[in-house]
């Protein structure tokens, strides 16, 4: 990236392109200056500091994964819809696992609140009203999946998954069956 081409856009862009190919938790803004190019202190005109970038790739993560999620459960219903959000999510820390990890970065409360995390909430609450659930059930089962859906890609990722068969992907589709059953039969309790 030439230094007359730095944005902030583009200096979020390069982190976290980045965090996909060396971890999220690598990214630096000395390593981010390098790879671009610049002096640190040339990235700090477009970032203050590090947490600043590591929100910066956070919010683009969370977005990218939103338009994703959106349009893939666009149209469908109960378990079509659960099985569309669950694979963008697989496919998206696949393919990104660096973005995916930020994802997960802890944003200030009123970050988060203007974030597509927001979207995120909507899209899950909304599949879920297929399953009839009504608060409180709804916040746990909301739980249930971001808990599913990160910690099996997190460990597939990770390699958890290689040294042993059936392979993964089957393991996948079992657990989506299963959460479709648990959500259908989910205990109505207060």
């Amino acid at each position: 990236m030439a230094r007359a081409g730095l944005t902030t856009e583009r200096v979020v862009q390069a982190g976290a392109e980045m965090a996909d190919e060396i971890g999220f938790e690598h990214v630096t803004p000395t390593e981010l200056a390098k790879r671009c190019g610049v002096k640190t202190a040339s990235l700090y005109s477009h970032v203050k500091n590090a947490h600043e970038l590591k929100t910066g790739i956070a919010l683009l993560a969370l977005t990218e994964l939103a338009d994703r999620a959106s349009a893939a459960v666009a149209g469908l219903a109960g378990k079509d819809a659960l099985i569309a959000l669950a694979d963008v999510h697989r496919d998206y820390a696949l393919e990104h696992p660096g973005r995916f990890t930020a994802a997960r970065f802890r944003l200030a409360p009123e970050t988060a609140a203007t974030s597509a995390g927001v979207r995120h909430a909507r899209l899950m609450r909304a599949i879920l009203r297929g399953y009839d659930l009504a608060e409180p059930h709804q916040t746990h089962a909301v739980r249930l999946l971001g808990s599913v859906f990160s910690g099996f890609v997190g460990l597939e990722s990770a390699g958890g998954f290689s040294h042993s068969d059936p392979d993964p992907r089957e393991s996948w589709t079992e657990i989506l069956d299963a959460l479709d059953v648990l959500l259908r039969a989910w205990p109505r309790k207060k």
